[in-house]
């Protein structure tokens, strides 16, 4: 009997099933084989340490982390964003002071601050009135007189170098669940522009009309309008080709309707309302700046949550990324910046660009940006790849995520909810690391941008999180 079964075997058409490398199956299908390869990876990518923490944590019986977990996502769900008004930073972000100037990422000292956050640094010390030229704004950048904290310490966010000073208007959204707020400075347009590290005369003039017409103008009519929904906007434009990172053109266009029958009603000079439009209208990321503090105020409500294993918060300063997790509280990881695989403006190249930089990646922590670009064919145009990248990046970050968003939905994927709530677990036992898009900044201070792309987080501040949460939660081995 067993000699049939060989008999039979080895007469039939062989089919393999591969686990290990692809080259295998390439191989039996030159050979005329089927094969099916297998996309398996040893748990923790093979890392005998991390499989050990791993197995600490999941034998520890009192840790109840899906509960904990379940809560964290469903905080985010039942979050309702909201912009109610634009103030001046010193009056509404808390801890903001005249000499403490905010950055974007985990805290870093001027001496080790990229190119392009030295450069944000400068000019906002310029636009204070601190320091008369760059000469002086460094001097007084490094004499210790300056305070510098990341804009996350201070319920805020800033895009690429994310420069906040104590006279810069910002918008101010309210989580109407839970009663958190959240804040950021408005977006200053694409180009030499301050958060990419730009600080000439120009850029200081326009941050000033910013303050001095754009804001008020803006303040006005948003009183007129009433609180404008920033989560039903956002679930809108996410079916309109926008993924609320890089892609921002649907958002912009949607903002500019609400606000449009209360713009044209201001007593204000009718040139003045026109360059407003203008401004707004000539800006596709001037709805960026609207996204990042309403995705802020969402996620936000799942930190501190006991044994949870959410990622709370991911940021880039230039020099390092650094993540925060829900059960470990505001404890920062980090690993060096990233380098940017990207597509670069006329003129500049790879050896241009600075590293990874900005705090714009909290729409990704909340399950947009990267993570809905299977929703933003279009985005492949700025950040490179292909439609189909796209789609894959979104299908493979479902891999990571704790539950498709209620709200947020993409149409090319069968109005699917996005991939929302990374968990720190599932990204160590994957290897699968979240998917960024952004701004490439140049490396020198005082340049700009210099292009976008797409970018991997660095491993080490996973695995150096996983391993104090395991400190934490895990039962000795």
């Amino acid at each position: 009997m067993a000699g049939d079964n060989i008999r039979t075997l080895f007469s039939s058409d062989l089919k393999a099933i591969n686990l290990g490398l692809e080259s295998f199956s390439e191989t039996l299908r030159r050979e005329g084989t089927e094969a099916i390869q297998v996309d398996w990876k040893p748990p923790a990518g093979g890392d005998e340490k991390i499989a050990v923490l791993i197995d600490r944590v999941e034998n520890n019986p009192k840790l109840k982390r899906d509960a904990a977990n379940d809560e964290a996502v469903s905080r985010v769900m039942k979050s309702k964003p909201t912009l109610i008004d634009i103030g001046i930073a010193a009056d509404v972000v808390p801890g903001m002071h005249k000499k403490l100037v905010l950055h974007s990422g985990p805290p870093v000292t001027w001496e080790k601050m990229a190119g392009p956050v030295r450069g944000a640094v400068i000019g906002g010390l310029i636009y204070e009135g601190l320091a008369k030229d760059g000469a002086e704004a460094e001097q007084l950048a490094a004499s210790g007189e300056i305070e510098f904290d990341p804009c996350h310490h201070h319920d805020s966010v800033g895009p690429m170098a994310g420069i906040m000073t104590a006279s810069m208007p910002v918008w101010i959204v309210r989580n109407e669940t839970f009663g958190n707020h959240a804040y950021c400075t408005l977006n200053e347009g694409l180009g030499k522009v301050l958060r990419y590290g730009a600080n000439s005369q120009e850029v200081i003039d326009r941050l000033k009309w910013m303050d001095t017409v754009l804001a008020p103008i803006l303040k006005d009519a948003l009183a007129a309008h009433g609180p404008v929904d920033m989560k039903n906007l956002i679930a809108q434009v996410l079916q309109m080709g926008d993924e609320g990172h890089n892609r921002n053109r649907a958002g912009t266009s949607l903002f500019i309707r609400e606000l449009a029958p209360y713009l044209v009603m201001l007593d204000r000079k009718k040139e003045d309302l026109a360059e407003v439009f203008r401004f707004m209208h000539t800006n596709d990321h001037f709805f960026l700046n609207l996204t990042m503090p309403a995705c802020k105020a969402t996620v936000d409500t799942a930190r501190g949550i006991e044994g949870s294993s959410m990622i709370t918060t991911m940021a880039r300063n230039g020099t390092e990324f650094g993540i925060r997790i829900s059960g470990l509280g505001d404890q920062w990881f980090t690993g060096p910046a990233s380098k940017i695989d990207g597509l670069y403006l006329p003129g500049y190249s790879e050896k241009d660009a600075a590293r990874d930089v900005g705090d714009s990646v909290i729409t990704e922590t909340a399950g947009i940006g990267g993570f809905a670009m299977a929703g933003a064919p279009a985005i492949v145009k700025f950040v490179g790849g292909s439609p189909q990248d796209a789609l894959n990046v979104t299908r493979r970050m479902y891999e990571i995520t704790l539950r498709e968003n209620d709200t947020y939905q993409i149409p090319a994927l069968d109005f699917r909810g996005t991939p929302t709530g990374i968990d720190l677990f599932k990204v160590v036992e994957t290897g699968v690391l979240p998917a960024i898009n952004t701004g490439i900044a140049h490396k020198d201070p005082g340049v700009g941008m210099v292009g976008a792309g797409l970018v991997k987080p660095p491993v080490k501040c996973f695995h150096d999180a996983f391993a104090a949460y395991a400190e934490k939660y895990g039962v000795a081995p």
